[in-house]
């Protein structure tokens, strides 16, 4: 059984997803107040390391898997986008626990905006720190979801431990214009993470929206008299869908297994 570290764990949508997959969760990294009662409610016996910036790796136990979304707002397309210049690009600190902690894998997610500010460097660093990525654009309607919600889905593999050369039909790397086609450039078929989906069995077949997704009471999105709602909206806009985290959890057990 994989382990896994949790970085910006946020509310644990990537935790929980992880979890599901067959994963077990050995620390994670949180500083918003409500979304640490949350953690501490759901994994009590779980340590909260607190903020990345203060963390000494050498402390850390290792695990096989690190795993988190880095703060989007460098490089969001409704901000000011100033990357590596905006204090909240803490990129760099998921870096340096790659390197000091060496998991097999990470995963990484941020959205789509990113793609077109930082999203080189970051893979440039991956590859400096020994890593291997394959990556994908993940919407949460490809779970069922009633909600588009875009997000990058990267998986970094390290190169030492696994062979990432192999031509088995892994390969889920190219352009996101590339993937919406669903072709390569040479006109044939390219796999992707979304494919992967029916492919490896992962997920339930797509339920009814009705069935499978509740819709939330009809109450504004306003605290109108609910405990801590603005908290939970905000917990909920920056968490992973939790079934998107449990299929790429999947790969990366099936990818074991190979």
């Amino acid at each position: 059984m994989l382990t896994f570290g949790s970085l910006f764990s946020g509310i644990g949508g990537i935790d929980l997803g992880l979890e599901r997959a067959g994963m077990t969760c050995v620390w994670q990294s949180e500083i918003e107040p409500y979304a640490c009662r949350v953690l501490k409610k759901h994994w009590p016996a779980i340590p909260n390391l607190g903020d990345i910036r203060d963390i000494d790796w050498t402390t850390v136990p290792r695990t096989d898997v690190v795993a988190g979304g880095y703060p989007c707002q460098p490089f969001s397309l409704i901000g000011r986008r100033r990357g590596e210049h905006d204090p909240r690009h803490l990129w760099p600190m998921f870096a340096d626990c790659i390197r000091m902690v060496r998991p097999r894998y990470a995963i990484l997610e941020n959205v789509a905006g990113h793609l077109t500010l930082g999203f080189g460097d970051v893979q440039t660093d991956l590859a400096t720190l020994g890593y291997d990525t394959e990556w994908d654009c993940i919407p949460a309607a490809a779970v069922g979801a009633p909600h588009h919600r875009d997000r990058v889905f990267i998986i970094a593999t390290r190169r030492d431990l696994v062979d990432t050369n192999t031509n088995d039909g892994r390969t889920f790397v190219g352009t996101i214009e590339t993937r919406r086609q669903g072709h390569s450039e040479n006109g044939s078929q390219r796999e992707s993470l979304v494919g992967r989906f029916s492919e490896r069995g992962a997920l339930a077949h797509r339920r009814s929206l009705h069935t499978y997704w509740q819709v939330e009471p009809g109450v504004g999105r306003v605290v109108d008299g609910i405990p801590h709602r603005m908290d939970r909206l905000r917990g909920l806009g920056n968490a992973v869908v939790p079934q998107v985290a449990e299929h790429i959890g999947r790969i990366i057990l099936s990818m074991e297994e190979t």
